[in-house]
């Protein structure tokens, strides 16, 4: 259904909008209930905020200085579940960091539709391709 479709690709905005802002307990919030796979797994609220926390690097503005861009999104509807398939590009600028793509990979995302609403179930983040990295995560 449209709404489906629109309810889901709306959660893989909102993760790119809260980690480019900053707002990684916002993060924690969309895996309340689910697993994010990367460079380790971590699930719920508290693990997911604490991996933010302790990898990526804020600046004096709060934010990372980074832009998500999440592209050729493929959704697949089965009832009360989905799964979906995108790719991700990472862009970065800083004053003394020109802008650039510091890293492209794939998301594939599982969720869950839980009393009435789409959730995140899984976020499994595959980088294929990494720049300078040395500005976004911390060592």
């Amino acid at each position: 259904m449209p709404d489906d479709h629109v309810a889901i690709q709306n959660l893989i905005a909102r993760y790119a909008l809260l980690v480019d802002t900053g707002d990684f307990a916002g993060v924690g919030d969309l895996f309340a209930e689910a697993t994010f796979v990367g460079v380790g797994e971590f699930t719920g609220r508290e693990a997911v905020t604490a991996m933010l926390e302790n990898t990526v690097i804020r600046y004096e503005d709060g934010t990372p200085g980074t832009q998500h861009a999440t592209s050729n999104l493929i959704i697949e509807v089965d009832g009360d579940t989905a799964v979906t398939h995108a790719y991700v590009t990472i862009f970065q600028a800083l004053p003394d960091f020109p802008l650039q793509c510091i890293a492209a990979g794939r998301y594939r995302d599982a969720f869950a539709r839980v009393d009435g609403r789409w959730r995140f179930a899984e976020r499994r983040v595959t980088i294929h391709l990494r720049g300078d990295l040395s500005r976004h995560l911390q060592s």
